[in-house]
């Protein structure tokens, strides 16, 4: 195969980067875009196999992606679907490095970010375009010798044809222009010293193993131009994780010591305490359970559908679409919540989807909408509250649209991050600032329940006593005494 030389970094005008493409990625950043977005990459940023970066003097945060590039053969202007890869002479490796020091200054262009000296390696070899199906590539990357991206293009949210297509609208992709497709989950930060090393393959097809060797660099930016500058936040996109970047986790909504109190309570206690809060409209009604003997206390996560248009459908009903996305990021102990707007004629989860929400280990589904394969979805240990069966499936009623935003469920609004306490007796969400607070009068008011419970038990009208006047008030606090000493 040919190999990726300094004339075929010449030849190229101009680099074009997409933002995000991969599932895997557009689940890590918490966002799925419906359209592709772009930047570009001077060409100047361009660089060989088995060359050095420099991380710029006084940054930080060095970020890599690995990514599959197309290298343009033939011009493409205005060009469609069907017509857009034979526009594409060959495929190979490349890694999208960029300093998130610098992208404050930015304001979303990551000209600086992104553009800098070498910023571009691609190579070593090229791999046929004519010779590959673009939905089967594999991107690999290696940080010191360690496998930290490993993706295919089978499911990308915009495939290769789309992308040369879609920019070719506008203007006019010339023979030797790059385009950096996206990259999936894995990309983090490297240090000077560190070698990264990234790989496309279709079957016994190989781009070889693009290395870049990191360096610190040693002139510091000059005070007359945007200096770099760094935070939590930039650290956290970096790593992709609070726990990769090294800093501390935000505390849980939601302690074990918490959710054992709210187990403990009864949902009819629980909406009193809410109702004396002024919170009257916080319970998800009209549902049934396909475990009525559960009991379920977990953090919302949610998905909305729109009613069904036809061309939206077209565009978000098929491929990682949000239902998809939602299900497969929901994480272990959390509730998923779906609006449906109360629509009872079609599906919005079936047997498929919820046992992968069950081996996600979610603690329910919560839907105003239908269930297809009812039997089987009842069949799983993790409880489903749902309107009706439905045998229909989301294209007749629904376009699953997004994701983790503020939704309404049953006549009740939820947000991300509330609490959800579910049973036979009913679904409730609680706001997690009150939360601690309103589980402990719950526990003050059983345990008077209880007291009352058994005067009445005894004999004791309830004139008086339910609720508690100041005599039986007294008499309560020698019972509690006497309890307290048992």
């Amino acid at each position: 195969m040919e190999q990726v030389n300094g004339d075929t970094l010449a030849a190229a005008r101009k680099v074009i980067a997409v933002h995000i493409n991969y599932p895997s990625r557009a689940a890590q950043r918490g966002r799925t875009p419906a359209q592709p977005s772009y930047f570009l990459k001077p060409s100047s940023s361009l660089a060989l196999t088995d060359s050095a970066v420099e991380r710029p003097a006084g940054c930080e945060l060095l970020g890599y992606e690995g990514e599959v590039a197309l290298v343009i053969g033939k011009a493409a202007r205005r060009v469609g679907l069907d017509d857009a890869w034979s526009h594409v002479a060959a495929v190979t490796a490349s890694n999208d490095l960029g300093v998130y020091d610098l992208r404050w200054a930015d304001k979303g262009s990551n000209l600086r970010s992104k553009g800098g000296d070498g910023f571009t390696p691609v190579g070593p070899a090229l791999i046929p375009a004519d010779a590959v199906d673009p939905a089967q590539l594999r991107i690999r990357t290696w940080h010191n010798g360690e496998l930290v991206q490993d993706d295919t293009t089978k499911d990308l949210l915009f495939p290769f044809a789309r992308l040369v297509a879609d920019l070719s609208q506008l203007l006019t992709l010339e023979e030797g222009d790059i385009i950096l497709t996206g990259t999936p989950a894995g990309a983090s930060v490297a240090r000077p010293g560190d070698v990264l090393e990234v790989e496309v393959s279709a079957g016994d097809l190989t781009s070889g193993r693009l290395v870049t060797r990191v360096e610190e660099g040693t002139t510091p930016f000059a005070d007359f131009g945007a200096g770099p500058k760094v935070d939590d936040v930039q650290r956290e996109e970096a790593y992709g994780s609070r726990e990769a970047a090294g800093l501390p986790a935000v505390g849980p909504a939601l302690s074990p010591g918490l959710k054992a109190k709210l187990e403990s309570v009864a949902t009819a206690t629980l909406s009193s305490q809410l109702r004396k809060r002024g919170l009257n409209n916080v319970s998800i009604d009209g549902l049934q359970a396909t475990r009525p003997d559960r009991r379920v206390v977990g953090l919302a996560r949610t998905l909305r559908y729109v009613p069904n248009r036809e061309d939206l459908f077209k565009t978000h009903g098929g491929g990682f679409n949000a239902q998809k996305r939602a299900i497969d990021s929901v994480n272990e102990g959390e509730i998923l919540v779906m609006e449906a707007r109360g629509e009872k004629g079609t599906g919005t989860v079936g047997d498929i989807l919820a046992l992968r929400a069950q081996v996600r280990g979610a603690a329910a589904i919560i839907t105003d909408g239908g269930v297809r394969d009812y039997t089987a979805v009842a069949g799983l240990e993790m409880p489903t509250w749902f309107a009706n069966p439905h045998p229909a499936v989301l294209g007749r009623r629904h376009v699953p649209w997004d994701t983790d935003i503020t939704i309404a469920c049953g006549g009740a609004t939820v947000q991300p991050g509330d609490i959800i306490v579910a049973d036979s007796d009913g679904i409730l969400v609680i706001p997690p600032a009150i939360a601690e607070e309103l589980v402990d009068d719950c526990i003050r008011q059983e345990h008077e329940e209880t007291f009352i419970f058994e005067m009445v038990k005894q004999g004791n009208s309830v004139d008086g006593l339910y609720p508690m006047n100041a005599a039986w008030q007294a008499r309560f606090k020698e019972w509690e005494a006497g309890r307290a000493n048992d």
